[in-house]
């Protein structure tokens, strides 16, 4: 549902484009309901059960408007700037919810017709124009209310802003600390509000983008700390001075790409434009010379053989590498000879059958579609083997992070000649992982990763200088602990993109693959797998909490074991979620969370993903038992609606869950003392969690042939009181201090209306 249907009663000349999913999935059972309502035609018999069933749908839409509406004026009062176009469409829908209650209203059909009153029988036009009223109205109050959201995002970037430009001008340690405390919960109150919108933006590259900024503003919070610190205690120092400007620097372009993408504006601060990437490109290209079976006449095949150069130009940035062996150059240059020896031997094919006006594909044009296609598929194939060898290199030769420790040992020496060197040797570090993150977005494969390729190609670009300003302070003040601990921090961030770059690594394999690749999640932080916000480094260790845990070769062979086990059964979960017609369901977003969250625990088990110590795996444990159990009372409520044997079976599933959960939750909830016992505690969660995810995977086929029979009957909007006392519930999670929340989270303006549903006609 790109847009909104205007027209029909209302008053609204454009087309209302819908960018988030709260916006849409409340829409879309309206839609259902009317279309059910005004396409009933001559199927429906005048009879006094049908006439009853009519009325009640009739009822049931015109109260679920007014208490919409009602939602809708409570907005409007407390934001004096949509009063008058709110108002408008408030007062359009109560009069189209209006207009189909009286056209419902048949009790007595034939009375209703000797009085001369239009029904929903004698006056289709009639209900037509009034169902296009209602829905042109409610996607009016519905966008009008997202203007609310970006309105709070914005005023929130504004407070941000100013104190920002506050911090940068302090001059005492006093002054620092007071104005940062504010902006730290200025900081805390926009990483949810974006969050909740990253979360429901159906564009899936603007929501990569979001995730991006919103990275960069986490790592950039605690770079700014130390950052000012050095420069408040080293106030003459140059180096210092540079390393602070490079971070607000950075945090201003961060803020200002959250607004743009919220507000959808377009400017020169759009990310980096690549042309196309080498993976879409040929993926274009195979689709336009496969295009030519359906018609020899639809794409002239001229614009293939240009398309092929573009695509053979942008190959020049893996052929010209110093860093591609001499036998991954031949290749690639044997290949793309291949490809344009067979595509000039298409053309020709192609050519000889427009000479003799065929009208189907000949024999010989065929043959060389799947040869041209072929030698494609070869070339995409060698290409993205290139990248992910050079990168999976790169990560093996950077994994002792040896150079940062050479700048920390000589910085603290005092040795500014060895920090030079040792600057150099990270600057052409730095270029490799640049050139490295520019092919890995060639061969990504999506949009998304080509965006989370480019956050990384950027962030190296940024952090390289940024260390090396960093350990000429320190080389300067040898002895300054705030100095140290700068350089530490600018370290962690490189290190934590090294990690990043594994996890994109292995995410661009996965869609090379075809697993895992598309899997949309509902998550208000980045999920585990991509765009990581933790500025933390995972331990050679599994099982830590504050420092490294040795257990046993026998103990991390059983928690490897379990993670293996619980990664097949989220495969399972996730193999059922796709037989749902409804990918929007209540069930399948609790689900598909779930999911994700036990695909980070298993993760953990391998030593990957964000969870890096065992106290981010219990957190994560009770974040998953909430849910769970959210998924439960859903379960409950929905189980009202069934007959009584139906009812019995997902109950008593039901309460299997709920049993799983609780003890998941009394298992990461217990204290724990001890290497010994942590690891107990660790393998409990991990058999706990796989209880829980066995009884999702279990109760996923029932449910879901549950719902496809019984539909729910009517839901009822929220209150006005509801809303606003929403709008004030103080936020718990604290994103930009460390803690990342893998929750499930409510849409963001689900939090003014719940969804829009009718009674649907029986």
């Amino acid at each position: 549902m790109a847009s909104s249907p205007c027209g029909g009663g209302g008053n609204f000349e454009c087309r209302l484009e819908i960018k988030t999913r709260s916006v849409e999935q409340t829409l879309i059972p309206l839609v259902s309901q009317i279309t059910t309502l005004i396409n009933h035609k001559d199927k429906l018999k005048k009879t006094e059960k049908t006439s009853r069933a009519i009325q009640r749908v009739g009822q049931a839409v015109s109260a679920a408007v007014s208490r919409f509406v009602a939602v809708g004026e409570a907005i409007a009062l407390e934001n004096e700037e949509l009063k008058e176009e709110m108002g408008h469409a408030c007062f359009e829908a109560r009069r189209a919810g209006t207009a189909i209650a009286q056209l419902t209203d048949v009790c007595s059909v034939e009375a209703s017709e000797a009085d001369g009153r239009s029904t929903v029988f004698s006056d289709r036009m009639g209900m037509v124009k009034a169902a296009r009223m209602l829905l042109s109205s409610v996607t009016k109050v519905l966008v009008l209310a997202d203007r609310i959201v970006i309105k709070q995002i914005i005023s929130s970037r504004n407070k941000v802003l100013v104190t920002l430009d506050q911090l940068e001008r302090v001059s005492t340690f006093q002054e620092f600390v007071q104005i940062f405390s504010q902006f730290g919960n200025e900081m805390v109150e926009f990483a949810h509000l974006t969050g909740d919108r990253q979360n429901d933006l159906k564009d899936e590259k603007q929501k990569a983008r979001m995730a991006a900024a919103r990275a960069v503003l986490e790592k950039c919070t605690m770079m700014l700390l130390t950052a000012s610190k050095t420069c408040l205690r080293h106030p003459d120092c140059e180096s210092a001075r540079i390393n602070k400007n490079a971070v607000f620097q950075r945090m201003r372009l961060a803020l200002e790409q959250v607004i743009e993408i919220v507000t959808d504006a377009r400017s020169s601060g759009e990310p980096k434009a690549l042309p196309i990437s080498i993976y879409a490109g040929i993926k274009d290209l195979k689709n336009k010379v496969e295009g030519l079976r359906e018609s020899l006449y639809c794409v002239p095949c001229e614009t293939v053989a240009a398309q092929l150069e573009v695509l053979v130009e942008q190959t020049e940035d893996f052929t010209d590498s110093a860093y591609t062996s001499h036998e991954q150059r031949e290749s690639i240059l044997q290949l793309c000879h291949t490809t344009r020896e067979e595509t000039k031997q298409l053309i020709s094919a192609w050519s000889q059958a427009q000479s003799f006006k065929a009208k189907d594909v000949t024999e010989e044009v065929e043959l060389s579609i799947l040869k041209t296609c072929q030698s494609l598929c070869e070339l995409r194939r060698e290409l993205h083997k290139v990248a992910v060898g050079r990168a999976s290199e790169l990560l093996k030769l950077h994994s002792d992070h040896a150079v940062l420790q050479a700048l920390k040992a000589t910085g603290g020496e005092g040795n500014v000649e060895a920090v030079a060197d040792y600057a150099r040797t990270l600057t052409e570090h730095r270029e490799q992982l640049v050139e490295t993150c520019r092919l890995l977005c060639h061969i990504s494969g999506t949009e998304p990763l080509e965006i989370t390729c480019i956050h990384a190609e950027e962030t190296f670009h940024v952090i390289g200088p940024q260390i090396i300003s960093a350990a000429q302070t320190l080389a300067l003040h040898p002895n300054s602990k705030i100095a140290k601990e700068n350089l530490d921090v600018f370290c962690e961030a490189w290190e934590s993109q090294l990690c990043d770059m594994a996890i994109l690594l292995k995410e661009i394999s996965d869609v090379f693959e075809g697993r895992r690749g598309d899997k949309r999640t509902y998550l208000s932080l980045p999920r585990p797998g991509k765009h990581s916000v933790n500025l933390k480094t995972p331990k050679t260790a599994k099982l830590d909490t504050e420092g490294p845990v040795c257990c046993g070769g026998q103990d991390q062979t059983t928690i490897t074991k379990l993670g293996q086990e619980l990664r097949l059964l989220t495969l399972d979960v996730d193999s059922e979620l796709e037989h749902w017609e409804n990918q929007e369901h209540e069930v399948v977003r609790h689900c598909q969370s779930m999911s994700s969250m036990a695909y980070s625990m298993y993760l953990f088990t391998r030593g990957e993903g964000l969870l890096k110590t065992t106290l981010d795996l219990f957190h994560q444990a009770e974040v998953l038992s909430e849910l769970s159990l959210q998924l439960c009372s859903f379960l409950q409520s929905f189980s009202l609606q069934l007959v009584d044997e139906e009812k019995m079976l997902l109950t008593s599933e039901t309460e299997k869950l709920a049993a799983f959960c609780q003890q998941l939750q009394i298992c990461a909830k217990s204290p724990v003392q001890g290497k010994s016992a942590t690891f107990q505690k660790v393998d409990s969660t991990i058999h706990n969690t796989k209880g829980v995810i066995t009884a999702v995977a279990s109760l996923l086929p029932l449910c879901n042939k549950l719902v496809r029979k019984c539909k729910p009957e009517c839901s009822s909007l929220d209150s006005p009181q509801a809303w606003r006392e929403r709008q004030h519930t103080p936020l718990k999670d604290d994103a930009l201090n460390g803690k990342s929340s893998n929750g499930f989270r409510v849409k963001p303006l689900e939090q003014h209306m719940a969804n829009l549903t009718f009674l649907e006609s029986k």
